[in-house]
């Protein structure tokens, strides 16, 4: 069975899927880090990939930008694919100013502005977490690597270019977020739905505090250690 945004067959997937948002960061994962790889997927170019690491079945596929476009993808990975941990790996911009350039940020739970997940619980604001085991396990993996990481609140926003800038951001950095970016609140919402597990990890590349940014050249090895951590948690997890 194939849907309007997938035509790989029944199977074509593994149990464990990495999602970056960018096709071609897909590309780069599945040539660069899995055995065997083959594409799967090239709908709107949105590319997917299944192969291995360290002898273990992995995918890996792009989901786009966005809580919408990431949550297409999720579903139907989900329901037609039998898809059970999915892992997103991206880059996040810092909302407080001890998270440093290259540092990995595990999303523990997701704030979002977002009507993909706001409003739809009844009086309720529900509260996206990522799978304990898989955030775990990502930690300790994570300091066994000698790897800056934190753990905790994650903003996943609608909104890239704010009008007033760092300020519209508002109590949130107050209040212990640490990092934005645009996916994690609705994958942990459909993974919490649908009884799967999810989790999100992010390379801090630009600091929205002190104006800091990661260069070129650190940011390709950057997200290097950032999706090695991520394939052995989905392998493992």
């Amino acid at each position: 069975m194939t849907t309007p945004h997938n035509h790989a067959e029944p199977g074509d997937y593994a149990e464990a899927v990495l999602l970056p948002g960018d096709p071609l960061r897909a590309k780069w994962i599945a040539e660069t880090f899995l055995a065997d790889a083959r594409q799967v997927n090239a709908v709107r170019n949105c590319l997917g990939y299944t192969g291995s690491w360290k002898g273990r079945p992995v995918s890996v596929q792009a989901s786009g930008m966005g809580q919408p476009s990431l949550a297409i993808y999720v579903h139907e990975l989900i329901h037609v694919y039998g898809a059970k941990t999915l892992i997103r790996v991206g880059t996040c911009g810092g909302l407080n100013a001890a998270v440093k350039v290259r540092d990995v940020v595990l999303a523990q739970g997701a704030t979002t502005d977002s009507a993909i997940v706001r409003g739809r619980f009844g009086p309720y604001d529900f509260a996206p977490l990522a799978d304990f085991g898989l955030l775990r396990l990502a930690a300790d993996k994570a300091e066994a690597r000698g790897l800056r990481v934190h753990a905790g609140n994650m903003l996943s926003s609608d909104v890239f270019y704010h009008e007033d800038g760092f300020a519209g951001y508002g109590k949130l950095p107050g209040h212990g977020v640490l990092a934005v970016e645009m996916e994690a609140a609705a994958l942990y919402t459909l993974a919490a739905r649908f009884s799967v597990r999810a989790l999100a990890i992010c390379t801090m590349t630009d600091c929205l505090v002190t104006g800091e940014e990661i260069d070129a050249q650190a940011r390709q090895t950057s997200l290097r250690d950032m999706v090695e951590l991520a394939l052995d948690v989905a392998v493992e997890g």
